[in-house]
């Protein structure tokens, strides 16, 4: 048994999931920067992530939903992950971001399980509201090593991929530790880093 763990915004997915959403309502830029920050471990990510859910508060679900639904994928995402299958790993996503658009994607890429947060909705629309397994910077090392457990994996057969300084805490208890088009703060902790935007470039190191 071998274990893979992927991030999803900007690396399975090409951006961030809420930056598409705040196009659609003149807030992309505020969002951004908000978010860049969190990836760059400036600001707490529990702090991040609440601010920039609060930002959308009103949103219509049925045009977040489709926004979600309708999200680029990174090159090489899917047949890496069929790859990854075909040798017998396990794979998941972890995700800071949320269960609509992760729960779609693993439709389209093919992880076994996604763990993420959930947007709350009511009559609607967002309340700007957020909860959910990812909420925290070290929710993605906790989830790492009970899914470990569960599934009898070891370290040294564990393959994680991320971007951002929320990626930092699975970094901790795998063996290949792939930056991902990453931060500079997630560099430092990774031994093997992709700088092309491409996924497939994983298997090479495999």
């Amino acid at each position: 048994m071998k274990l893979a763990v992927f991030d999803f915004d900007s690396t399975l997915m090409e951006g961030e999931t809420l930056e598409f959403i705040a196009k659609d309502y003149g807030i992309e830029n505020l969002m951004k920067e908000i978010t860049t920050e969190a990836m760059e471990g400036k600001i707490d990510f529990f702090e991040s992530l609440t601010k920039r859910v609060s930002l959308l508060k009103g949103a219509k679900e049925a045009k977040i939903v489709h926004i979600c639904k309708n999200l680029p994928y990174t090159k090489g995402a899917k047949e890496t992950i069929s790859e990854l299958k075909k040798m017998g790993y396990k794979v998941a996503c972890f995700s800071g971001g949320y269960e609509t658009a992760t729960i779609p994607a693993q439709d389209v890429l093919g992880y076994h399980v996604q763990f993420s947060n959930i947007l709350h909705f009511k009559n609607g629309e967002m309340t700007g509201q957020v909860g959910g397994e990812m909420m925290f910077s070290d929710s993605k090392g906790k989830m790492l090593k009970r899914l470990q457990s569960l599934l009898n994996v070891e370290e040294n057969e564990t393959l994680v991929v991320g971007d951002g300084a929320n990626d930092i805490s699975m970094f901790k208890y795998a063996s290949k530790r792939v930056a991902f088009c990453a931060k500079p703060i997630l560099k430092k902790n990774a031994n093997i880093i992709i700088e092309k935007k491409d996924l497939s470039e994983i298997l090479n190191y495999l």
